[in-house]
């Protein structure tokens, strides 16, 4: 990608495509409002929450049974997670089993818990957990970004 400068105003060039600052913010909809259309996030909070249309964002199983579970580290934080098995789970027999965590910034429910219900649909035992400083497990100050102590919340779990 190159920079140029014409008449003081940035040009980029990308694939032999140029594109002045209007021309990138009219394309990415910053001018919108210039434009008399109305962005989603001015809308009434009414009229916004009807364009879901009755969607549910977050995957379930009829093949997987989910149960709530919370633990203690070494650290003696509660660690909260979700536990998923499969419905045709032997109890008295081994199982594989697997932990799955969430990306920074999110929480269990925003990706791990559809990883592990996968899982469990193949057979696994699979546990979302909520990392400790987020979500529903312990730990101050709150997002609190610390290696050694995820390390040991999936070694608990």
């Amino acid at each position: 990608m190159n920079r140029q400068n014409a008449d003081d105003r940035a040009v980029e060039t990308h694939a032999g495509m140029d594109i002045d600052r209007r021309s990138l913010l009219k394309m990415t909809g910053a001018g919108v409002a210039t434009l008399g259309i109305m962005p989603v996030f001015d809308l009434p909070v009414a009229m916004a929450q009807g364009l879901s249309n009755g969607a549910n964002n977050f995957y379930t199983s009829d093949r997987v049974t989910l149960q709530k579970v919370t633990f203690k580290n070494q650290y003696q934080m509660n660690v909260t997670g979700n536990l998923f098995t499969p419905k045709t789970l032997d109890w008295n027999a081994k199982s594989p089993a697997i932990v799955v965590g969430h990306p920074m910034g999110a929480v269990k429910e925003q990706s791990a818990n559809l990883y592990a219900t996968k899982m469990a649909e193949r057979g696994f035992v699979a546990m979302s957990i909520d990392l400790p400083f987020w979500g529903e497990s312990d730990g101050q100050p709150r997002n609190l970004v610390s290696p050694d102590i995820y390390a040991e919340a999936f070694s608990a779990a």
